[in-house]
């Protein structure tokens, strides 16, 4: 009998973690939750309270979380309080019909894909707890760099000061450089890089002690979709069949021209894989390039060679 683990999927964010997790998926017998540790997730996928972007959940303070994720792992949706959350009726049978379709899928017995690049310092604890089978999804850091520029995020930093218990597990060799970027907004090529430097450093720590998961980064998986993802079909227990192939190269084929996800339906999630993995050059000048090089450039070694900047 082949295992049946919960998938959980993170890495940064613009790394291709909802294509990552929309195409696995579309397995009938998996179905996808977006991103409940996100600070303005729906609360009836998940009825914990995340104060912080980049919520750090571990033993310690896990008391305030553990029950919430749980239910969401076994499609237990919270109905009244998300009715409570809304105004207006069609929010209302919005949030009836998503009940319908948890309770469906809990009686199913589906498998729950939970993709969250916001519980990535909480990967650990989430993986340990929910005997997931964990899939982490690392970018360039130009090209995290350039969509992020593209898009004019910015990042609280505050919110990793907020958080002690992050920052003495692991965040302590960046508290100088958090402060720093805390107490006065920067330019948002260099606050991007700071993040990403941030988060693969975390990713960094994992591949050490965990690996049992499974890392992949976005350029490898754009440049071969369908053999990629043949792999981690099979390392999940997953059948690729020819109608997920067919689905998997139509999202990654050249004729998608568009290659910035605006939406999370599957049929937006359509994309010309290998220019979204050379964008970067188009978005970031020359000197951006190099100044997030050098920022970054102690721990993106570890997964770019020089050749691939």
């Amino acid at each position: 009998m082949k295992e049946k683990r919960n998938i959980f999927i993170t890495g940064s964010h613009r790394s291709g973690t909802e294509w990552v997790g929309r195409m696995i998926a579309t397995d009938p017998s998996v179905d996808f939750i977006q991103e409940p540790f996100n600070i303005n997730h729906e609360i009836g996928v998940c009825n914990a309270f995340f104060n912080y972007w980049f919520t750090y959940v571990c033993d310690k303070n896990e008391h305030d979380y553990y029950q919430s994720v749980k239910d969401t792992f076994e499609f237990r949706y919270h109905l009244l309080d998300q009715i409570k959350s809304v105004k207006g009726y069609r929010p209302i049978i919005r949030a009836i019909l998503s009940c319908g379709v948890f309770f469906r899928n809990r009686i199913s017995n589906l498998r729950p894909l939970i993709k969250d690049p916001l519980a990535l310092f909480s990967a650990d604890w989430i993986s340990s707890r929910f005997n997931t089978k964990t899939i982490i999804v690392i970018r360039h850091p130009a090209a995290f760099v350039g969509s992020i520029k593209a898009r004019n995020w910015s990042h609280p930093f505050s919110h990793f000061l907020k958080q002690p218990l992050l920052m003495k597990d692991h965040l302590y060799p960046f508290e100088r450089e958090i402060r720093k970027f805390a107490e006065k907004e920067r330019n948002i090529v260099d606050s991007a890089a700071l993040l990403w430097k941030i988060i693969h450093f975390m990713i960094l720590k994992y591949k050490k002690v965990h690996p049992e998961w499974k890392y992949i980064r976005n350029e490898d998986i754009s440049r071969d979709p369908n053999g990629n993802f043949k792999e981690l079909f099979e390392w999940l227990n997953l059948k690729f069949t020819k109608e997920i192939s067919k689905t998997v190269q139509s999202h990654s084929r050249a004729k998608n021209h568009s290659p910035i996800v605006k939406s999370y339906n599957l049929v937006d999630i359509e994309r010309d894989s290998i220019a979204n993995m050379n964008l970067w050059k188009k978005l970031l000048t020359k000197d951006e390039i190099k100044r997030v090089k050098d920022q970054v450039y102690d721990v993106s070694r570890e997964f770019y060679s020089e050749e691939e900047w």
